[in-house]
Order: C-alpha cells, then structure tokens, then sequence
C-alpha cells in the first residue's frame, strides 16, 4: 500500500442534502445572538441586524453561518433553555427564509435547542462541549443525521477557565477525541468536525502549544476547525484588544491553514477568505 494512501482523511460533509468538499479549506461566519459576546461587533439581537449580517458575510464568500445565542465567553451569565431558543430560533427562521442557501451551524451545547433549531431549516450542530454537558447531545446528533461539531473543552463557560491545568494539553485533546470519535461512531454519527476548542479551558500557552502540533490531529482522519478569531490568545499577546486583534487572527488564520486546517471559524469573513487565497497560491500554485 503506498505510504500516502494509508490515511484516508474525510473530506466531505452532508448538509442538508448538499454534499460539500472540503479539500479547500471553508469559512464560518459567526453571527451571536446575544447580548454580551466577547467581541461587541458580532452582537446582533435584531431580525434585521441578523439578516444584514448573514447577507453581508455570505455576498462576502462564506460557506457556513454559524448562530450562536448563548455566550461562551469565559465567565458568561448562564441562561435557560427557554431563552436560549428565544434567542436563536427567530434568526434561524429570518435567515432560512431570507437565504434559502446558506448553510447554517447553531453553536449549542443543548440537545434540544440544538433539534429545534435543525427542524426549523439549520444543517449542522456546533457543539463547544462535545457532549459532555447534555447527555442527550450523541443520541440526538445520531438521530438527526446531521454533521457534527466536537469541541473539546473542560467544565463550563462559568468555570472552565480554573480547569485550565495540563500534563500534556496535546495528548488529553487528543486522547479526548479518540474517545469522543469512537462513541459517535458507535450511535452511527457519519459526519465528525473536530475543534481543539481554543481559548475554552486553555491558558494562551495551551492554545498556542495545540496550534504548533495541529498537524497531528490528521492522524484522526476527519475535518479540522480552528476558532481563533479576535481571541484572548491573540490579543493578549500583541497587548491590544479583541476590537484591535484583525490583523493577528489572519496571521494566526492563515498558521492555522498551514497546519491543516479545512474550516476558519471567524468574525471576518473578507479577511479569512484573503488568507485562503494567499494560502492557495503558496500551496497549489499562482493562478491569477
């Protein structure tokens, strides 16, 4: 068997019925529905502030959109599942009748937010738990069929920031995948995206050390996510802020890329796709 064949790494997802290839690397567009995200710019709580956004960023170039409506953010106000899908349903709603087209994420951690929102027109479920805070969330995703975003994270938004602790943060991410993949597998879950979840538990220090080996998560053959955008790992670093942080996410955007990466998740669509195109050219060859 030749020696480049031995890995035969996923490179398609089902959405909706659309099959789509990602042996170019995707965008995701983030579009918060929540009052208190950590980058104020990706607030968007009215219907047609939400629709202004989406249509910006798909006439923009991005492949997905992913609707988040509970802040993830480190120490972020926990909320009910009541208004959680108050939150996030009418901009599914809006966004499935106003772009028939687009293929919508929801960023939740909750099984049943998660099924209502894929009933009303959305496609996949972004999960920053990884099914560790609803038990529910496999059977559901395996029910669904749809694809599924596993996330590694430690604890809670409320405390995932004192669970910050590691011998190995390579090794337990990837331990915790093997494990994760396995069970999805087990349910009958055909469409896995992995996310080394950035930021969620991690001290800069993890995050950047995960980055440096991220080229090793193709051993698990599947799509690989990077969420890096305008985050503390960047602007702590450059001693800016999440507002100030464009220029070190494309640059870390585009790090991301040449590790492997085959979807940027980010709050810049224009941006990220920029740095596709460079990587591209550097990669497959200069096509003007």
């Amino acid at each position: 068997m030749a020696k480049d064949t031995f890995f035969q790494k996923k490179t398609t997802i089902n959405a909706g019925g659309k099959l789509i290839d990602m042996t170019l690397p995707k965008v995701m567009g983030i579009i918060n529905t929540t009052p208190d995200s950590f980058f104020a710019d990706s607030r968007k709580t009215e219907t047609d502030a939400i629709l202004q956004q989406a249509g910006n960023m798909l006439s923009e170039g991005a492949d997905f959109l992913d609707i988040g409506a509970y802040s993830s953010r480190p120490g972020a106000a926990d909320i009910s599942i009541q208004e959680e899908t108050d939150r996030l349903l009418p901009a599914v709603e809006a966004i499935v009748k106003e772009f028939p087209a687009a293929v919508i994420s929801i960023d939740t951690f909750r099984a049943n937010v998660a099924e209502t929102a894929i009933k009303a027109g959305a496609h996949i479920i972004n999960d920053i738990s990884g099914g560790s805070l609803d038990e529910n969330m496999f059977a559901t995703v395996a029910s669904l069929q749809v694809p599924y975003i596993l996330m590694h994270m430690k604890g809670n938004p409320q405390n995932m920031q004192a669970l910050a602790e590691y011998d190995d943060v390579f090794a337990e991410v990837y331990d915790y995948f093997v494990k994760k993949i396995y069970a999805l597998k087990q349910l009958g879950v055909h469409d896995i995206i992995i996310d080394p979840g950035f930021g969620f538990a991690k001290k800069p220090e993890h995050s950047y050390a995960l980055m440096n080996r991220m080229q090793e998560f193709e051993r698990l053959q599947l799509p690989l996510l990077a969420g890096i955008s305008r985050k503390k790992m960047i602007y702590g670093l450059l001693g800016a802020t999440a507002a100030e942080a464009l220029n070190g996410t494309t640059a870390l955007n585009t790090v991301a890329l040449m590790k492997g990466a085959n979807i940027l998740r980010v709050h810049d669509v224009k941006a990220a796709l920029e740095a596709i195109t460079i990587f591209k050219a550097t990669t497959l060859g200069y096509n003007s």
